[in-house]
C-alpha cells in the first residue's frame, strides 16, 4: 500500500523536508520492533478468538535504557487511557524503558513482558536498586480482536524488541493491527521532519497507534474528504490516539513537555476532536544526551533555547498529521471477530478528490 507522499500528496501548508525514511527511526539510534497475531476468523469465542491484535515497541536506542536514561515527558490530552507508567515520567522527567503499544486489556502482561525484559539487563533491579517504569499505551481493538484473550504474551514484548531496526513497517502491524480510525482500517504510521535552529540542524520523529476519528470528520491536506465521500462507508469510532515523539535536539524534559503538548494541533488537522471515549497520550523524548541511573554529581548541560522551539513544535504538528494519514494509507481492509469489516480507505477516490477540490474548490 503507498503512504501519503507515494500518491502525491503533500499538503502547500507544510514547511519541513522528512528525513531520509520518513520515519520516527531518523532520529539516530531510535529503533521500533513489532509482534503481529492473525488467527481465526468467524463468530467470536471469548478468550479464544478470532485474533487481530500485536504489540509495538519503541527503544531510544539499542542498549541498557535503564543504566543510561533519556530525558522524556508525558501529556495527556484526554485521559479515556489505561496507560501504565506515565506517572513516574511527569515527576522524574526521564524515560527508562522501552515503550510498548498494544490493546486496552493487554497493558499488565505487556508490561510484565518489558519488566521481564529489564530484569534480565540489570539482574539488580528491585535487589540492590531501585524497581523499574514500564512504559505501555493502549487502543482498544475490540471491534475486530478478541480482546478478553489478552494473546500478547510475556515472549511477544520480548520478541519485538529483539526484532526491533531502523526499519519501520506501518499499517495493520504490532498494536496497530486491530485498529481503526475515521471508519477505515488504520493502525501504526510514522514520519519526520527536519528542522533548522540557529543551533544546528535537528530530526523530529513520530510515531502513532491511530484508533479515533468520524468518517464525517476526516481531513487530509485540508479537504474535507469525510463530508467527500458520503455515506457508503461504516464503522466510526470513539477510540484512542498514542504518539510517540523522538528528536535529537538537546531538550530539557520541560521543553518535551511543551513540544508534546502541541500534539493536539496535528490531530486537529486531520478532523480529531478528542471525543468522549477516546484517550490521547504523548511520549516526547531527547536521544541527544543520557542520565546515568548511578549519577550523583551535577549535569551540565548546553540545551536550545526556548526561543528556538518555535521550528520543532511546528515539525512535530506536521510530522504527526503526515503519520496518521500513513496509518491509513498503509492498512487495507480487515475481517476481524464476529465477521466484523473495517474497509481500507479508498486511496484512489481520496487522491482524485483532494485534486479536484483543490483545482475546483467544493465539489
Amino acid at each position: 500500500m503507498p503512504r501519503l507522499r507515494d500518491v502525491g500528496i503533500t499538503p502547500r501548508y507544510w514547511s519541513y523536508r522528512p528525513g531520509p525514511r520518513n520515519a520516527i527511526t531518523d532520529v539516530d539510534g531510535v529503533v521500533v520492533g513489532h509482534v503481529t497475531l492473525i488467527e481465526g476468523e468467524g463468530k467470536l469465542v471469548p478468550g479464544k478468538g478470532p485474533v487481530r491484535t500485536g504489540v509495538t515497541v519503541i527503544l531510544p536506542y539499542k542498549g541498557n535504557v535503564f543504566l543510561e536514561k533519556v530525558p522524556a515527558a508525558a501529556h495527556v490530552i484526554n485521559g479515556f487511557t489505561k496507560a501504565v507508567g506515565l506517572i513516574q515520567v511527569y515527576e522524574l522527567g526521564f524515560l527508562e524503558s522501552p515503550i510498548a503499544l498494544t490493546n486496552t486489556l493487554n497493558v499488565g502482561l505487556v508490561a510484565d513482558g518489558l519488566i521481564e525484559y529489564l530484569i534480565r539487563e540489570n539482574p539488580d533491579i528491585g535487589i540492590t536498586t531501585t524497581t523499574v517504569n514500564p512504559v505501555v499505551l493502549e487502543c482498544n481493538d475490540g471491534y475486530l480482536n478478541d480482546i478478553q484473550g489478552r494473546h500478547v504474551k510475556q515472549h511477544h514484548v520480548l520478541e519485538a524488541i529483539e526484532k526491533a531496526s531502523q526499519e519501520v513497517i506501518e499499517g495493520s502491524v504490532g498494536g496497530g493491527t486491530g485498529v481503526r480510525s475515521f471508519g477505515y482500517k488504520s493502525g501504526i504510521g510514522t514520519a519526520s521532519r527536519v528542522v533548522e535552529t540557529s543551533m544546528g540542524q535537528f530530526m523530529v520523529g513520530v510515531l502513532v497507534q491511530s484508533n479515533f476519528g468520524r468518517r464525517e470528520d476526516l481531513i487530509i491536506a485540508g479537504v474535507p474528504i469525510g463530508k467527500l465521500l458520503g455515506k457508503e462507508q461504516v464503522g466510526d469510532v470513539q477510540g484512542s490516539i498514542n504518539i510517540v515523539i523522538a528528536t535529537d535536539a538537546p531538550l530539557t524534559p520541560r521543553q518535551l513537555k511543551r513540544i508534546a503538548r502541541r500534539a493536539h494541533i496535528g490531530i486537529a488537522r486531520v478532523g480529531g476532536f478528542t471525543s468522549h471515549g477516546s484517550g490521547e497520550v504523548v511520549i516526547a523524548f531527547s536521544t541527544s544526551y543520557r542520565i546515568s541511573h548511578r549519577a550523583r554529581g551535577a549535569l551540565k548541560l548546553e540545551v536550545i533555547p526556548d526561543t528556538e522551539l518555535n521550528p520543532l513544535f511546528k515539525a512535530v504538528v506536521e510530522a504527526i498529521e503526515e503519520a496518521i494519514l500513513n496509518s491509513l494509507f498503509q492498512s487495507q481492509t480487515m475481517i476481524g471477530r464476529d465477521n466484523h469489516i473495517v474497509p481500507g480507505i479508498p486511496v484512489r477516490r481520496v487522491v482524485d478528490l483532494v485534486e479536484k477540490y483543490l483545482v475546483y474548490g467544493d465539489t
